[in-house]
């Protein structure tokens, strides 16, 4: 019988996850996957099985990754500490060079042959190759930028063929053709933005956005817009937090639907959180 029981509980996660499927079909959905949950194996596994069913269930998906803290090691294993200010990485000239090749030469492809390896097509599309970026001169962090301009081609068409393509947070100078080092959540914000995405969602190693910090428990499970300026004059949308709301509700009132910011310590959190009624993590709508 318990045989039975558990074999009746799969078959109704597969039917409440139907309608999810045929709904979102064919639309196009960004997932940006944070450097944080790449350090431990089983989370990242977790993660690129959920990408790879997503696929294969016929989404198309766009993969923004940081890697923050495999480039913290490379800096370290070249004799220097990392130097933050205000939250992101003070990126001089030899620490930028750091920044490229842990990104583009690492961390992507390692992404990119996990992919392949559960047999989702996946290609590198360096973040350089498309972003276009500005100096952020205050606080002067060195070669830190926005993205300010996008060339979605590359994207679209990689889409439109089938391919999952990862992208690096890496941009280059608008002024002076330098690469900049761009914050990986404001990387992808800005590209589901211009992309228009169906879903952008977040994956780092939170359970969501939290009345309380400290406690998981006080999980926020949907909020619209019009909350987070609420939110953010009582502090509860602050410090490392405020960034990626704040580009989450700059995707959102350029025409993407809905904002997920899901936990990847959790097994199967992002199906969860796309396939299901209730979800896992914290959604953010118009």
């Amino acid at each position: 019988m318990e045989k039975v029981s558990i074999a009746m509980a799969k078959a109704a996660v597969l039917t409440e996850a139907l309608p999810y499927i045929l709904d979102f079909k064919g639309s196009v959905v960004l997932v940006k996957l944070g450097g944080s949950v790449m350090e431990i194996e089983e989370n990242l596994s977790g993660v690129i099985g959920d990408i790879s069913f997503m696929r294969a269930v016929g989404m198309k998906v766009v993969l923004v990754h940081g890697g923050g803290k495999a480039i913290s090691r490379a800096i370290k294993e070249s004799g220097h500490e990392p130097q933050f200010v205000g939250g992101q990485r003070v990126t001089d000239e030899p620490t930028m060079e750091i920044v490229r090749r842990t990104l583009n030469n690492v961390v992507n492809p390692d992404l990119v042959k996990r992919l392949l390896a559960m047999g989702t097509n996946a290609r590198p599309l360096h973040g350089n190759w498309i972003f276009s970026a500005e100096k952020i001169v205050e606080p002067d962090r060195g070669y830190v930028g926005n993205v300010v301009d996008i060339d979605t081609r590359p994207v679209l068409e990689m889409l439109d063929a089938g391919i999952i393509p990862v992208i690096t947070p890496i941009a280059t100078g608008r002024s002076d053709g330098h690469l900049y080092n761009v914050n990986a959540d404001i990387a992808a914000a800005a590209l589901a933005k211009a992309l228009k995405v169906r879903k952008f969602a977040l994956v780092s190693d939170v359970p969501g956005l939290l009345s309380d910090p400290s406690d998981p428990e006080t999980l926020l499970t949907s909020l619209r817009l019009a909350d987070t300026a609420r939110l953010k004059e009582s502090g509860v949308i602050g410090g490392g937090m405020l960034p990626k709301i704040e580009s989450c509700c700059e995707a959102l009132e350029a025409g993407v639907r809905k904002v997920h910011l899901v936990d990847g310590r959790m097994a199967h959190s992002l199906l969860l959180e796309i396939f299901t009624r209730d979800g896992v993590g914290t959604e953010i709508t118009q």
